[in-house]
């Protein structure tokens, strides 16, 4: 596939960029794209995206911080797929996952999260779409300092006891499988924002 990437040149794009051409994508233009891969930064996504679908085509964003409900909007008047993870780790999307089970039971629970402290928005995306999912409010507490990447806690006390479900991401090479997975499916999303990796595993 022929991909348009923004952010190439980032912690992430680095990564990325050799990865999808050793998975056989080339990187090319956005006038010459049949997809766009946005991994910048809040303020730039959604005029990235604007761009795509002013070509109808379909986007995959690691972006985080961004209007959701704008992007959902103008790519459902496009009549183009749009999809976003906050997070592309598979790992991490299990850990949202069984976070979501365990609340069922112990309901009482708050969400750490450890970032770079190069990472614009606070609390991640990650953490806010956990706590989306757990449900019940929980407090966040946002971490920034230099060498970490990525790392998320959920906590959850109860009466002489502590769960405790975690995922760290040690380096970005976790994020190609999610990132690949969401280029490969891309083609059979519905027009609009589709949001999780949940949603294409």
């Amino acid at each position: 596939m022929k991909i348009c990437f923004y952010g190439r040149n980032g912690k992430v794009g680095r990564v990325l960029v050799p990865a999808l051409e050793t998975a056989g994508h080339e990187l090319v233009e956005l006038d010459a794209a049949e997809a766009m891969v946005d991994f910048t930064v809040p303020d730039a996504v959604e005029g990235n995206v604007a761009g795509a679908l002013a070509r109808a085509l379909p986007c995959v964003i690691g972006t985080t911080g961004f209007d959701q409900a704008r992007v959902d909007a103008q790519a459902r008047e496009r009549g183009v797929a749009c999809f976003h993870s906050p997070n592309f780790a598979l790992g991490a999307v299990l850990m949202m996952r069984f976070a979501q089970e365990a609340a069922a039971h112990m309901p009482r629970a708050e969400i750490v999260e450890l970032h770079n402290e190069a990472k614009r928005d606070a609390p991640s995306g990650t953490a806010k779409a956990t706590a989306s999912l757990v449900g019940g409010d929980p407090a966040i507490h946002s971490v920034r300092l230099p060498g970490l990447v990525a790392h998320q806690e959920v906590l959850f006390g109860g009466e002489g006891q502590l769960l405790t479900i975690r995922h760290d991401t040690f380096s970005r090479e976790a994020f190609v499988p999610g990132v690949l997975l969401a280029l490969e499916k891309l083609p059979q999303l519905p027009p609009g924002l589709t949001v999780g990796l949940d949603a294409v595993l």
